[in-house]
């Protein structure tokens, strides 16, 4: 069913939202450190709580808690807090 949560799909999650944060740690705008931050701090909040829920067998909210790691990353690109381009990666323009 095209519907379920995989372990497959969660772990491609893991696997992507993981490399941007690495990149997004290297990308940091001068002058824009405090919010870089507090979006790398929320989004490693996020992904050690998806890490909990996926040991736990509950992949519905580890694929809730990854998109919202990934949702905080996100917002650093589009907001000009991270100098990222990668658009397999980011939401970027």
């Amino acid at each position: 069913m095209k519907n379920l949560i995989t372990k497959q799909k969660i772990e491609k999650y893991f696997k992507i939202t993981e490399t941007a944060l690495k990149q997004a740690k290297k990308s940091v705008i001068k002058g824009k450190e405090e919010q870089a931050r507090e979006i790398i701090e929320m989004t490693s909040n996020y992904l050690s709580d998806a890490h909990h829920f996926y040991e736990n067998n509950d992949w519905v909210n580890a694929f809730a808690a990854i998109n919202y790691a990934h949702g905080w990353l996100d917002s650093g690109a589009r907001l000009r807090i991270f100098n990222v381009s990668d658009n397999k990666l980011f939401t970027v323009c």
